[in-house]
């Protein structure tokens, strides 16, 4: 038996009620071993909102299922069985690859982002919504009122620099990324 992961389109925003579904058909039909694991990859993320930090789950591949299977293709008739359960499990798209032989993903792949769970899971990581260049709106602090344009994201400080007009000269100000809102 060689199991391989495979990459299954499902309607976005409903991937775990599609897992627990496809969980459930597996388990009646009696193919655990043959489809041990369906896993829909998140990572863990801080947001800091209105000054309280909280930790949630940011899917890494949104509209997306990872699927461990034994696709032997000497028994083609028991691979058939287990991509019409698949494909037959209400909000399931398609699989990557072609209608009668899907693809595996390498393992390369399959280490990337189960090791990027994997470290999320330890240290999860800090969501600023910012980006270069953006215009955004200080919310609090000296500088309350005061409009800048992002120019630096420091995401492991949890710190933005806007530069600001003061007296018609721009000024740099490294300021906490929850105290600054978009414009």
């Amino acid at each position: 038996m060689v199991l391989r992961w495979y990459v299954v389109r499902v309607q976005a925003g409903k991937e775990d009620r599609v897992r627990e579904s496809l969980q459930k058909r597996i388990k009646a039909a009696g193919m655990e071993s043959r489809i041990p694991l369906v896993l829909v990859p998140t990572e863990k993320v801080t947001e800091i909102k209105s000054g309280r930090k909280r930790v949630t789950h940011k899917k890494i591949l949104p509209g997306y299922c990872m699927i461990e299977a034994d696709l032997d293709d000497q028994d083609q008739v028991r691979t058939m069985e287990i991509w019409s359960l698949v494909r037959e499990t209400p909000g399931f798209g398609d699989v990557l690859g072609t209608h009668s032989h899907p693809t595996p993903m390498s393992e390369e792949e399959v280490r990337k982002i189960l090791g990027q769970i994997e470290r999320s899971d330890s240290s999860p990581t800090l969501a600023i919504g910012f980006h270069k260049n953006d215009h955004v709106k200080i919310q609090e602090g000296p500088f309350e009122g005061f409009e800048g344009v992002v120019e630096e994201v420091d995401a492991e400080r949890g710190r933005v620099r806007v530069m600001v007009t003061i007296f018609g000269r721009a000024n740099p100000v490294d300021i906490e990324y929850w105290k600054v809102e978009p414009v």
